[in-house]
């Protein structure tokens, strides 16, 4: 089968388009033909050997993907021919990928392989971090950093549909643009967004920080945040990882999340199925739609990895492995 292979640690460019064995079942697992695969900031890492599984080279990368299932266990719920979607620890770019069945969501006949491939880590993860983690509430305001990027654009659209005022930072006026076409309230720049969130609420600031980018700004999310504040640490997309005086949080009484969706999954401590089930609804409805800006062949990968690296990605890429 193809795939695309990191044989070097050498980041997107070096990720090679590669023939492979189809990957084996064990118990437990379920093998999918893959239709369509969604580039994720985790693919950044796997090219670099830099994701928190560590996966010995040479390796398969790729984290989400929607297709047919092959092979399954009787039990697993999935019948052969069934359309799905899921999320891989490794391996979904190429045309067969093997994952955990509990990580395998059925996909309704109204979407297709690439408007599915483009969702599982994005929405659920966003659906995680407002929920479980963040414990969002309407009428809340939320400031959302990289907002136009897929995690950004799902963390949008779910904070509204939960009755939130969203703040949208980004870093040019098209992906302005881009987060207000999905729902943004106000969209304003990194660069001075602590003086225009200050301004927009009043002085107040806002009830929470969803932050998938770290670095510098670490600091003034914090400022931004009103008394009682929580900030949500997704990522971090801009390269470095902040420190923070432990002091401000207590003057200010402010709450510091982890969230970690993908890091739980191993040990079965979020279930994707109960997660999918409460957002199918606004799936269906057109209410989550990903904003989808390229779809490339499996052979453009390294380009499409490269492109979200380097912060030129608006919305989200998909490759598509077989034709629909």
């Amino acid at each position: 089968m193809r795939a695309v292979r990191n044989t070097t640690h050498g980041g997107p460019r070096l990720l090679e388009i590669q023939d492979s064995p189809i990957p084996h079942r064990a118990p437990g697992e379920v093998l999918i033909e893959v239709h369509a695969a969604g580039v994720a900031y985790p693919d950044v890492l796997q090219s670099r050997g830099e994701y928190q599984l560590r996966v010995p080279l040479p390796f398969t990368v790729g984290c989400e993907f929607a297709g047919v299932v092959v092979e399954a266990d009787a039990d697993s719920g999935f019948a052969v021919g069934a359309r799905v979607l899921g999320v891989a620890g490794a391996g979904a770019f190429a045309e067969y990928v093997v994952t955990p069945a509990d990580r395998v969501l059925n996909l309704p006949d109204e979407i297709g392989f690439v408007q599915a491939a483009a969702m599982p880590i994005n929405v659920l993860s966003a659906e995680f971090a407002l929920g479980e983690r963040g414990s969002l509430r309407a009428g809340e305001t939320v400031l959302i950093h990289g907002a136009a990027g897929g995690l950004g654009i799902a963390l949008t659209q779910q904070a509204k549909l939960r009755g939130a005022e969203v703040i949208a930072v980004v870093s040019t006026p098209e992906k302005g643009e881009l987060a207000r076409t999905v729902g943004a309230d106000h969209v304003i720049s990194p660069y001075n967004f602590l003086d225009e969130t200050r301004a927009i609420t009043a002085g107040r600031g806002v009830d929470m920080v969803l932050d998938p980018v770290g670095g510098e700004r670490f600091t003034d999310s914090l400022r931004a945040l009103t008394t009682r504040g929580r900030l949500l640490v997704l990522g971090f997309t801009g390269g470095s990882i902040p420190t923070v005086k432990v002091n401000r949080l207590l003057l200010t009484n402010t709450t510091i999340v982890g969230v970690a969706w993908e890091g739980l999954m191993p040990e079965s401590s979020v279930s994707l199925p109960d997660q999918w089930a409460r957002l199918v609804p606004h799936v269906a409805r057109g209410l989550l739609a990903p904003v989808i800006s390229d779809v490339l062949p499996l052979d453009r990968a390294p380009e499409a990895v490269a492109a979200l690296d380097e912060r030129r990605a608006l919305g989200k890429t998909v490759l598509t492995v077989r034709e629909p």
